[in-house]
């Protein structure tokens, strides 16, 4: 038998903690500030298709992450409504702001003249690569719209994940080196294919040394577009002791021909993973740097620990 205040014998009753405020508290989910500047990917490349497909699933990532995000996509080579330019979409967000604000003040309410950026564009690139920016600088200068231009996605430990998950999808690397398990073809040597000169080579540098740490085997980076520059990095890794290579592509995708990746493979003469596309790691890094812009979140999701 039982007193209001617990069992007969004295034995302390378990009863239910009050909720604690504080750092073990679930953070309310964030979302996108009010009438806050449209998030626009810039799509370099050729169109089509494909193209759309993975700048789509790039932009819902981003949106899952943040709702209410209003994410949009322009495209460097864009051409008419079905892949608009990056000037039109701009143009566009510009004009719908406009609007709204207008009818605010029709229908009576004390609407706030829109002050700051239209938009953030963040050009879909893994790393510099100088002659594609400029081309989106210049988009945004000429759609003379107020929008703030963010840097590439990359170096970041998790474009070192995504090229990991990619290397391991391909047989070329072991998904979690931590198990007891061999790949038959995984690589002994990396060839961190990446377009934009020695700025691009440089900075994929840094993510090839956290791709490394994860597969604990040495990965240097080339350039694409510099004759040359694949084989004399594979020839590197092969004098240093590495007989199995893999080239793994530092790009989205859409930004190079795929003959070039395929080119270049054979001039390695190793097996290639596919190129990063669209990986969550993207959109999360897209989403990243249009929110540091803002001030609105953190300035970069973590990256995974290397494995």
């Amino acid at each position: 038998m039982s007193s209001p205040t617990g069992p007969e014998s004295g034995l302390p009753v378990r009863m239910p903690r009050p909720r604690q405020p504080g750092r073990h508290r679930r953070p309310e989910p964030l979302v996108a500030p009010e009438d806050a500047p449209a998030l626009v990917l810039a799509v370099p490349g050729a169109v089509g298709t494909a193209t759309r497909s993975l700048a789509e699933e790039v932009v819902s990532i981003a949106r899952s992450e943040l709702p209410g995000l209003d994410a949009r996509i322009g495209y460097v080579d864009g051409d008419g409504a079905e892949f608009p330019t990056v000037q039109a979409v701009l143009t566009r967000a510009a004009d719908e702001r406009t609007a709204r604000y207008e009818q605010a003040l029709a229908a009576g309410s004390e609407a706030k003249e829109p002050d700051g950026p239209v938009a953030v564009v963040v050009p879909l690139l893994a790393g510099p690569d100088n002659a594609l920016l400029r081309r989106i600088r210049q988009a945004v200068m000429e759609s003379r719209v107020a929008a703030e231009l963010t840097d590439v996605l990359g170096p970041h430990p998790l474009l070192a994940e995504a090229l990991h998950v990619r290397l391991s999808e391909a047989g070329l690397a072991r998904a979690d080196r931590a198990r007891l398990f061999t790949v038959a073809t995984a690589a002994d040597g990396i060839v961190l294919a990446s377009v934009g000169g020695d700025e691009a080579v440089q900075a994929a540098g840094i993510t090839g040394m956290l791709l490394a740490a994860r597969l604990a085997v040495p990965v240097m980076a080339a350039a694409l577009d510099e004759d040359g520059s694949i084989a004399s990095v594979a020839e590197q890794l092969r004098s240093s002791g590495s007989q199995q290579l893999a080239l793994a592509p530092y790009l989205i995708g859409p930004e190079i021909d795929p003959d070039l990746l395929a080119a270049a493979a054979t001039e390695a003469d190793c097996a290639t993973a596919e190129p990063l596309g669209a990986y969550p790691a993207v959109g999360k890094l897209a989403l990243a740097k249009y929110t540091t812009a803002l001030g609105i979140a953190p300035q970069q999701p973590q990256g995974a620990q290397a494995r």
